[in-house]
């Protein structure tokens, strides 16, 4: 497997984010390595809140986040992506499906960091990976986060804002990160916030990943990922394991799954859920302080 990695001086000076990353390596599935990165901060004997992104973005989307979290008593564990952020970019999109970023997040989870009583915080990409984890390896997780996110089976349609999104990203000659993550918020988003969403990609030859992740979700029943997906909504709709469902009031791609994670999944009965408001796709970047907050408060009540 081919892959790029994207040079440190391209995330030097990011606005509100001072993290130091680590790094480890984990098999590619094709018989190579790579590296992935993670930041984490907060005391060492803290809880683990595992904070999952999505596409295009990077782990820099939580960084409004951490600080309410860490102060609250929690370590938060923000990975990238394989193919985002600084971890390595394979550069074929035929290189990544789901199950690869399935499993290159358990290694890193498990096999790298062993967390356990995990509570997992998971929006568009980082929820349809972060769900499969919950609920292939259930005894590692205390709590659910989901927000702005689904597990798509193929089984019901897509919005058409969706396929316009990804008929986009897959077929324009370059790609502005910085511009597709500023129009999924309803909240301005500054110019040097942009320029860190596009610190990952130095040109379009690192941009395999968000590329190929559209293509990735399920928009059939019979789709590769289908019966994974529909096992796990299985395990996860009989599951105790408490769950906030935590979305925007501004998320025509993701919003109408707000209601069926309340509704079908048994550990979100009897919870107080938020609708995060003023918020559009990127929760965490125009209300970051808010869905902190909300997730502080459900992992206090439990």
């Amino acid at each position: 497997m081919q892959t790029l990695r994207t040079p440190d001086e391209r995330f030097r000076d990011l606005p509100e984010f001072p993290y130091e990353p680590s790094y480890c390596e984990v098999d590619d599935g094709d018989g190579g390595r790579l590296r992935v990165a993670w930041v984490q901060a907060g005391p060492a004997d803290g809880a683990p809140i595992l904070l999952l992104h999505g596409e295009p973005s990077w782990s820099f989307l939580y960084r409004q986040m951490i600080p309410i979290l860490t102060a609250a008593g929690y370590q938060a564990i923000c990975p990238d992506l394989v193919g985002f952020g600084r971890s390595d970019k394979p550069t074929r999109i035929e290189d990544h499906s789901y199950a690869r970023h399935v499993e290159w997040m358990r290694a890193l989870a498990f096999d790298v960091l062993d967390l356990r009583d995990v509570t997992l915080v998971g929006q568009d990409w980082g929820g349809l990976i972060g769900l499969r984890l919950a609920a292939e390896h259930p005894d590692r997780f205390a709590n659910i986060v989901v927000a702005n996110t689904g597990l798509p089976t193929g089984d019901i349609a897509m919005p058409e804002i969706w396929w316009q999104f990804r008929t986009a990203i897959q077929n324009l000659p370059t790609i502005d990160i910085g511009r597709f993550v500023a129009s999924g918020c309803r909240r301005p988003v500054s110019d040097d916030v942009r320029a860190a969403y596009d610190a990952p990609f130095p040109d379009d030859s690192f941009c395999a990943g968000p590329r190929a992740m559209p293509g990735l979700v399920p928009t059939s029943p019979d789709d590769a990922a289908s019966a994974a997906n529909r096992s796990a909504w299985k395990v996860l709709s009989a599951s105790e394991t408490p769950m906030l469902v935590a979305f925007s009031d501004g998320d025509p791609i993701t919003g109408g799954m707000a209601g069926v994670f309340q509704r079908e999944m048994r550990g979100a009965q009897g919870i107080e859920h938020p609708v995060i408001a003023d918020a559009g796709h990127f929760l965490q970047e125009d209300a970051g302080e808010e869905l902190a907050a909300a997730i502080v408060t459900f992992l206090r009540d439990r």
